[in-house]
């Protein structure tokens, strides 16, 4: 039985769609997957997976599906994006030429400097974890799973909830508003990626209030 609202994978083409899937149901959740823009437009908790390269996912992206994205954010649904899912929310990547992304998030996605090994596949630790009820019960030095070439660069710092660093610090999880993402894939990191999944579920269903965000150790405004 499903703890909360329908759980909605939007479906780009591109994307570890089953696995995501289980990982919701293991949860207790409901999940469905699709590409119909009328049930992304009703959708309350939205999953956008991806795998590979930016730019095809964003063209299947492009037109009624994105319209019925926005439409569901103005309606107040919450949005999570998993890797290229993740990197399509910003506004570009200049992967395989210029391409425009969402524009949800600022920031560009950029290639991962020269000299370290590419793409950057496996565990990696997250640092600078920012008070917000997404990564609550996560320890600094978190590690979760990353396969990627490309990261997000260039974002301000109110929207970065936590960084990694293959080369150099990158953002590894995003968040402005209902609009939230990891570059790593939380279904494949084990109990600390369940753990944010479970977050965002219950985050999205109601449970808890979005705060001002800020670094660890920041004293909240009284």
């Amino acid at each position: 039985m499903s703890n909360g609202p329908q759980v909605t994978i939007v479906d780009a083409g591109v994307g570890n769609l089953g696995n995501l899937a289980r990982a919701v149901r293991h949860l207790g959740w409901g999940p469905t997957v699709t590409d119909a823009p009328p049930a992304i437009a009703a959708a309350r908790i939205l999953l956008l997976p991806g795998v590979g390269a930016f730019r095809p996912p964003r063209e299947r992206l492009r037109g009624a599906m994105e319209e019925a994205l926005r439409q569901a954010l103005d309606d107040g649904a919450y949005l999570l994006g998993i890797c290229v899912g993740f990197q399509l929310l910003f506004e570009r990547s200049d992967e395989f030429g210029d391409t425009d992304g969402l524009g949800l998030l600022p920031g560009e996605v950029r290639r991962l400097p020269a000299g370290v090994s590419l793409p950057h596949i496996g565990w990696n630790g997250l640092h600078d974890l920012a008070e917000h009820p997404l990564l609550a019960g996560l320890p600094e030095g978190v590690a979760m799973y990353f396969v990627h070439s490309f990261a997000a660069l260039d974002v301000p710092p109110e929207v970065v909830l936590a960084r990694a660093t293959h080369g150099a610090a990158f953002c590894a999880v995003a968040g402005s508003g209902r609009v939230l993402g990891t570059q790593f894939h939380p279904e494949k990191s084990g109990g600390a990626g369940l753990r944010l999944l479970r977050n965002f579920l219950h985050l999205a269903g109601g449970g808890a209030p979005l705060p001002a965000t800020r670094r660890r150790g920041e004293a909240a405004c009284s």
